[in-house]
Formats: structure tokens, sequence, C-alpha cells
């Protein structure tokens, strides 16, 4: 396995935990949702409130599953 490969799944394992970690701490789902917003515009990811709610359903289906 590259080095790139390896870097690449690193990284995705990175944003899963912290979207998990996120998912499930104990805050209102406003709270969450302003704070994932946040954190990908810090990134430069430009999302609306509709992409932040669509995120978080599919990261809580595939946590659930």
């Amino acid at each position: 396995m590259s080095n790139l490969s390896i870097l690449y799944a690193f990284l995705g394992g990175a944003i899963v935990g912290a979207g998990a970690a996120v998912l499930l701490a104990p805050e209102k789902g406003v709270n969450t949702r302003r704070k994932i917003k946040e954190l990908l515009q810090k990134k430069g990811i430009l999302c609306s409130d509709n992409e932040i709610d669509a995120l978080v359903e599919q990261l809580t289906t595939e946590i659930d599953d």
C-alpha cells in the first residue's frame, strides 16, 4: 500500500470519527449543526443548512448501522 493511500485512509477515518464525536455529543441538534457548519467553513467548504441536515442524516444512519 502506498503512503498516499495510507494518508487518505487516515484522513477519512479522522473525518468520520470527528463527525461521530460531534453527533454523539450531548448537545442540541441546532448547536451541533452550527458547529459542523463552522468546522466546514474553516476548511473552506461552504454548505447550506439543507446540505448540513443531509450530512447529519447520512452520518447518523451510518453510525446506527
